[in-house]
Parts: structure tokens; sequence; C-alpha cells
């Protein structure tokens, strides 16, 4: 998929990867790197630019219109803080909500929920949920402002 400049056949493969349809209203850019792919729901009319990582083990669900720009994670899966229990693996779902716009470079951790009409800012790190028709940025993210 990731050698492919064909959009059709990039739908194709994505497709079987996370055993979904993939709508035609879908653009993707390779590369996108993704681990498992079967827990990933992608919708329509979302754009996913080059360079995504997908870690899907906790699941990922992108719903209609959503855009990502290059070099987005979407990392379902963490570790525990106590180093006694640090090599467990703490999957959670994350749940991008109708036309949220991640930007370049963003990083949303695993559990949270990136409400409707939402914005993640270039380069932040999403580590608790985000409301709709919101604009969240820096590290950790934080509100910005409300979208009217």
């Amino acid at each position: 998929m990731n050698n492919s400049s064909n959009p059709e056949e990039i739908r194709t493969m994505l497709s079987q990867i996370t055993e979904s349809e993939i709508d035609a209203s879908t653009a993707v850019f390779p590369p996108l790197y993704i681990n498992y792919g079967k827990n990933t729901r992608i919708g329509k009319n979302v754009f996913v630019n080059f360079g995504c990582t997908f870690l899907d083990l906790g699941g990922i669900t992108i719903e209609d219109n959503v855009m990502l720009a290059p070099g987005v994670k979407l990392l379902s899966e963490g570790h525990p803080i106590t180093p006694e229990n640090r090599q467990a693996l703490v999957p959670k779902p994350i749940h991008i909500k109708r036309n949220a716009w991640i930007g370049a470079n963003a990083t949303i951790l695993q559990g949270v929920t990136v409400g409707e009409n939402s914005v993640v800012a270039a380069g932040a790190v999403v580590s608790n949920d985000v409301t709709d028709n919101t604009v969240v940025g820096g590290i950790p993210a934080k509100l910005i402002k409300t979208i009217d």
C-alpha cells in the first residue's frame, strides 16, 4: 500500500488491512503506518495525509469528514507508569468525531475522544477528551478557544 500512488488501490489495500470497506470519498496519502488494522474504522470523506501512524490494538474510530494532517499519531496503546508494571500494555479506544481536524504531528493518546467539529493544533499531545467545537493545543493539550 505504501508504494502505491493509485487512490483506488490504496483504499482496496486499506480495506483488506482494516477488514472494513474504505469509502471512495476517503483519501489516504501513503505512507500510513498501522500495526494491526482490524481495530480501525474509517468513515466517509476522511482525509489522511502522509506519514500518519495508527496503533489500533485499543480500537480507533474515525468518523465522517475528519482531516488528519501529515505525521498525526493515533496511539490507542500505552503502558503503566509504575516500573514494575511498565511492560504491560494498556489498550483504550480513540474516537475522532465528525468534522474534526487534527493538525500536523499531533499525537492523540489512548482513551481520548476528540469532539465533533474540534481542531487539535499542530504538535499537540492530547491525553484528555476534547469537547465538541473547541480548539486545543500544546503539551499537554489545553483549551485555546471555542468555535462559534
